[in-house]
């Protein structure tokens, strides 16, 4: 993200570095982008860093808090931290752990020594001490998308009491109660460091040629942005920062605005975070298997799979999911490389494990047989499909040679899609969509609609058995109408929703949005 020329441009950041080593971290940075006043979009950005020149702050693990569900979160974040940790200090990474206001108990600690004796930097930055409000005023201007003024303590009151009154039975202070970080997180005495300074951290960042920092802990809104080794001072100074967003929380009352679970306040802030300080990361970059997620957090996951140049769905439905499902629904993004030989890799496929929803746009990927593996899997177990566009044609080459290690499904789109897709009329026509019966039943709406779409009309005739049509379109010279859109009762015992649509300009349609929104419903019922 470039800030009026303070950050470098992440796109460039390994620029004249030595060759990449095998064991660079492969980092996918996620950011939103601004394209006019007040509309950002998703963008993913990938690159390598060398783990010699990353380290990892770990920010505010206390041991205990004031809000008894900040602990329990935080007891729940420490063994995936952990293993991230470990991780990251076996390829060379500097580790250092901060729990502010806790460096008594560790005065004689090595690793807290390592941080005193760390030799002062010469380009100490001014305000480094500092806690840090706001990066600039375009970020004061937004504010915060959550109201967090009562210390966003989410505690049930009557427990709240408890816990306040077992604190001060340990002859802890119930407001501050944290002495050290939490038990539950290795601190290495040979390599490792302890620091709640700005400018120790910084003389250990710099010590270390350290130019990407990876930002770990809680809480988000609070001190992980606004700490002196935080995430708006090490932006503001130059390095490379990014907050692992699934290893993190936020304090936050779901009885303030704007009245979301805590668990989706918490993704507004990462939101917040990726619009106007820096890019995010998560844990599986580095450690591989599905990020974090806490178990309290109910909302269904809807998994995106996207690997298609066309129609440029890793921009509309990014937005999509910002406007229309944000903060109701869990999302994760799966990303395919778009050209050369890792075109057929999905980047944290893994996902799908824990995915509620599979909502696929993809179009001729041959997948590793591991990775197409899990998708058969999640199908099998019946659990609901969607697809847009080129879905219906997504692990399928055409009769082209599979790669060694790949596979395909030719009978996607028969077995799962309930399409039968042979080809697409020309595009120079103009395809008229309109609504069937079944349709307006299936959206609870008695008007008629149709619209033009964008996008060349799919053949997906003839209809196959367990297919209900909600949409359909025609082009100039055909009598039969093509089906658009339907649902798919699977012989595993799942649905699917299908829409051939998914032009970019099908996502300005206010009736291609509201089908999509519907049937999103419809797979959870």
């Amino acid at each position: 993200m470039k800030m009026d020329g303070k950050l470098p441009g992440f796109l460039a950041l390994l620029a004249g570095c030595a060759s990449v080593l095998a064991a660079d971290y492969e980092m996918r940075l996620r950011e939103e982008i601004e394209e006019s006043p007040g509309r950002f979009r998703t963008v993913e950005s990938r690159e390598k860093w060398k783990p010699s020149e990353t380290a990892v702050i770990v920010c505010d693990m206390w041991d205990l808090h004031h809000c008894k569900n900040a602990v329990t979160r935080a007891v729940q974040l420490a063994p995936r931290m952990n293993a991230l940790l470990a991780a990251a200090r076996e390829k060379g990474s500097l580790i250092i752990h901060a729990p502010s206001s806790c460096m008594q108990f560790y005065e004689n600690h090595p690793a807290r020594k390592r941080a005193q004796s760390a030799p002062d930097a010469g380009n100490i930055p001014e305000g480094i001490e500092q806690w840090m409000t706001w990066l600039d005023k375009r970020e004061e201007a937004a504010g915060y998308p959550i109201d967090h003024s009562d210390g966003g303590e989410d505690d049930d009151p009557r427990e709240h009491a408890e816990w306040a009154e077992k604190l001060k039975a340990m002859g802890r202070n119930p407001g501050a109660p944290w002495t050290r970080q939490l038990g539950l997180l290795d601190i290495d005495k040979r390599k490792d460091a302890i620091t709640d300074s700005g400018r120790e951290n910084w003389n250990l960042l710099e010590q270390h040629d350290i130019r990407n920092v990876i930002l770990v802990g809680v809480h988000t809104n609070m001190c992980v942005l606004g700490r002196p080794f935080g995430l708006r001072q090490m932006a503001r100074n130059g390095k490379n920062v990014v907050l692992m967003r699934d290893l993190t929380d936020t304090m936050y009352n779901p009885a303030m605005p704007p009245k979301v679970s805590h668990f989706a306040g918490n993704d507004l802030i990462v939101n917040h975070v990726e619009k106007y300080v820096c890019p995010t990361v998560t844990s599986d970059q580095i450690l591989g298997g599905a990020p974090h997620h806490f178990a309290a957090d109910s909302r269904k996951h809807i998994v995106f799979l996207i690997g298609e140049r066309e129609y440029e769905t890793e921009k509309t439905l990014p937005r999509f999911v910002s406007k229309y499902l944000t903060p109701s629904f869990r999302t994760t993004f799966v990303f395919a490389d778009s050209e050369g030989a890792s075109r057929n890799k999905f980047h944290g496929i893994e996902a799908i494990r824990d995915a509620d929803l599979l909502f696929v746009s993809v179009r001729r990927r041959a997948l590793p047989e591991g990775d197409l593996k899990l998708l058969r899997d999640y199908v099998q177990e019946g659990k609901p499909v969607m697809g847009i566009r080129t879905a219906s044609h997504a692990f399928s080459l055409r009769g082209k040679p599979v790669p060694p290690g790949h596979a395909v499904w030719e009978k996607w789109d028969a077995e799962v899609i309930g399409g039968n897709y042979t080809g697409h009329h020309g595009n120079a026509l103009a395809t008229a969509v309109r609504s069937t019966e079944e349709g307006l039943h299936f959206l609870g709406d008695k008007t008629p609609f149709q619209f033009r779409s964008g996008g060349s009309l799919y053949i997906n005739n003839p209809s196959r058995p367990g297919q209900e049509i909600l949409l359909s379109g025609k082009v100039a010279g055909i009598d039969r109408p093509e089906p658009l859109a339907w649902t798919f009762k699977r012989s595993d015992g799942g649905k699917t929703f299908y829409t051939s649509l998914g032009h970019v300009s099908d996502f300005e349609q206010e009736s291609f949005i509201k089908i999509l929104r519907r049937a999103i419903d419809w797979c959870f019922e």
